[in-house]
């Protein structure tokens, strides 16, 4: 997207988009570690058992 679109007032929605697609893109990695971690962690506790 060319930045003067995103800046523009007519495309608040495509920058709204844009950011909202840069956060999820933050987010996805810590969920993925942060699941994997979990299941790691429970399955280490039922091994002890």
């Amino acid at each position: 997207m060319c930045r003067a679109v995103l800046e523009s007032e007519e495309g608040q929605t495509a920058a709204e988009g844009i950011n909202d697609g840069i956060v999820y893109l933050m987010a996805i990695p810590y969920i993925l570690v942060g699941g994997i971690g979990f299941f790691i962690y429970k399955k280490y506790k039922t091994l002890k058992k």
